[in-house]
C-alpha cells in the first residue's frame, strides 16, 4: 500500500513539477503509438471490410488466420523485426533498428490483426442490412467498402482504441526492437521496465499512474468527439 502511495505522489510530483524527461518520454510514447495506430487503421479497416463483404475460395481461411495473428506473442513480434532490421536482415541497410521508426512498425504488425478482426466482425453485420440496397445500386467493390467504412465509423472507432490501448501498453516488441535508449527510443512502458529492474517502484508506479492516465485521456477526447458528432447529426 505504502507503495502504491509512493507511486501516486511521485506521479503527481513529476506532472506537477513539467519534469523534461516525463514529457519527452511521453511524447515519444504518443508519437509511435498514434503513428502506428494510423498506419495499421489505413490497412486494417479496408482488409476487415472487405472480408466481411467478398466470396473467394480460401475466405474462412483467411479470416481463421486472422484471427490466431491476434494472439502473435509481441516478444517473437520483436525478434522477427529485429531479424529483418538488422545488419544481416534485408532491410538491414535502410539503418531502422533501434529508432522509433522500427518501433512503429512492430507495433503495426501487432495490432493490424486487432482492427482488422474487431472490423470485419462489424462489418460483416452492416454488410447484411446494406447487401441488398448495394448489390442493386450495382456500386463497385470500392464504394461499398467506402460506404459501410462511412456509416459504420462508430463501431470502428471502437476497433481503433482497441488497437491503440494495445498499442500503447506494447513493451515486449519495442524493448527489442527499440532498445530503450534514453532520449532516443525510450517511451513509458519501457522506461516503467527499467525503473522496475532498478528497484525504483515509486517512479514506477509513478510512470504507470501517468500512462494509465494518457490511455484514458486519449479515449474519452475520442469518445466526447463521437458524443459531438451524435448530437449534430440529430
Amino acid at each position: 500500500m505504502n507503495d502504491i502511495w509512493a507511486g501516486l505522489t511521485s506521479a503527481f510530483w513529476l506532472i506537477a513539477t513539467g519534469d523534461a524527461d516525463l514529457i519527452e518520454i511521453t511524447m515519444r510514447s504518443l508519437q509511435v503509438s498514434l503513428s502506428a495506430l494510423f498506419i495499421a487503421s489505413f490497412i486494417a479497416l479496408p482488409l476487415g471490410t472487405w472480408l466481411a463483404i467478398r466470396r473467394f475460395r480460401f475466405r474462412r481461411t483467411a479470416i481463421a488466420v486472422l484471427n490466431a495473428m491476434m494472439g502473435l506473442p509481441p516478444v517473437v513480434v520483436g525478434l522477427i523485426v529485429y531479424l529483418l532490421l538488422s545488419r544481416a536482415g534485408p532491410f538491414g541497410v535502410f539503418g531502422l533498428l533501434f529508432t522509433p521508426t522500427a518501433m512503429i512498425i512492430a507495433q503495426v504488425v501487432i495490432i493490424t490483426p486487432l482492427i482488422a478482426s474487431i472490423t470485419h466482425q462489424a462489418m460483416r453485420d452492416l454488410w447484411a442490412e446494406y447487401h441488398d440496397l448495394l448489390i442493386s445500386l450495382n456500386t463497385t467493390p470500392m464504394r461499398r467498402i467506402l460506404t459501410l467504412i462511412t456509416d459504420g465509423r462508430r463501431a470502428l472507432l471502437t476497433a481503433a482504441l482497441a488497437g491503440f490501448g494495445r498499442a500503447i501498453g506494447e513493451v515486449g516488441a519495442i524493448m527489442i526492437v527499440g532498445g530503450n535508449i534514453d532520449h532516443a527510443t525510450r517511451v513509458l512502458t519501457t522506461a516503467i521496465a527499467l525503473e522496475t529492474g532498478k528497484g525504483d517502484f515509486a517512479l514506477a508506479l509513478g510512470l504507470g499512474f501517468v500512462l494509465i492516465g494518457l490511455a484514458l485521456s486519449v479515449n474519452l477526447i475520442i469518445h466526447a468527439l463521437s458524443r459531438t458528432e451524435r448530437r449534430g447529426r440529430w
